[in-house]
């Protein structure tokens, strides 16, 4: 099992809404590294759900990855903002996971404390201009911030 850290602005798509579907489609990511790291994970690997783009943006749950290499459907589509002219139903270019809520953090981990626990090449989120929505988090990174939501509560 490995760990990654997926980021969605909560106005789009929140932990809260995660945690009234249960489980739901990573779609619109359209950065080859992000993509990459989607095809690279693996059924049962964990994520942190961040907010990003909110006050204070940070760590707010937990979710499972459920199904792996699922075609996002949204590159097909012309009327949406993730659509690409390049891709075809013959040949996706895009295919992303879908995600199984597991839980929320009260409180979440705010990108103050990341900055606080962890170093630029320990966790990526913490890195200066990272706009990177989907990156690996390592198993001792991981472990720490489990701590931090565990002492937390």
């Amino acid at each position: 099992m490995a760990y990654w850290l997926m980021k969605s602005e909560p106005d789009v798509y929140s932990i809260e809404d995660l945690k009234r579907d249960r489980t739901e489609l990573w779609d619109g990511i359209r950065n080859y590294q992000a993509r990459n790291f989607l095809a690279s994970m693996t059924l049962g690997d964990k994520a942190f759900f961040y907010h990003s783009n909110t006050k204070p943006p940070g760590i707010v749950g937990l979710m499972e990855i459920v199904e792996i290499n699922v075609v996002d459907p949204t590159q097909f589509d012309a009327a949406s903002k993730y659509y690409d002219p390049k891709s075809s139903p013959d040949q996706p270019r895009w295919h992303t996971v879908i995600v199984g809520y597991i839980e929320t953090f009260e409180p979440g981990i705010t990108l103050d404390e990341l900055r606080g626990a962890f170093t630029p090449d320990e966790l990526w989120a913490v890195r200066r201009g990272n706009r990177l929505s989907v990156m690996p988090v390592e198993d001792a990174v991981a472990d720490k911030l489990l701590s931090m939501v565990q002492t937390s509560q």
